[in-house]
């Protein structure tokens, strides 16, 4: 089972939708100090259920959301999407391809889900 895809949006630097293809084999993760390197990689940990605000450099989960800047405003929600090959059935689900979503809202609302279907972070988590 690999990554497929990522794609964030309004998601710590990520104001935009932005996404990541990650074909099987080595992916390299590169760029300038603060081109959000980092971001990515507390994305992908995020979206599966394996990070706490305190792991993202965040002190309440809703400060992952991005918080405006000179040119943009505030999102008003932050989302992260991975696709997952599981066409080799790694995943106890029977589809070749599995998504995973997550976003939180600037209320504090979390919302979580796998192939559309609306979730617990429990369930992603297993």
């Amino acid at each position: 089972m690999h990554f497929k895809q990522l794609e964030i949006q309004g998601y710590k630097s990520f104001a935009t939708r932005t996404q990541f293809q990650i074909d099987p084999g080595i992916t390299a993760v590169v760029g300038p100090n603060g081109s959000g390197k980092s971001n990515i990689m507390d994305a992908l940990r995020w979206v599966i259920g394996g990070a706490t605000s305190g792991l993202m450099r965040a002190k309440r989960m809703e400060d992952v959301i991005f918080a405006g800047s000179g040119s943009r405003a505030p999102a008003g929600l932050a989302e992260a999407r991975i696709v997952l090959d599981n066409s080799a059935g790694w995943l106890p689900l029977d589809a070749p391809e599995v998504e995973v979503v997550r976003r939180v809202h600037r209320s504090g609302e979390s919302e979580f889900r796998i192939n559309d279907a609306r979730v617990r972070l429990r369930d992603i988590q297993e």
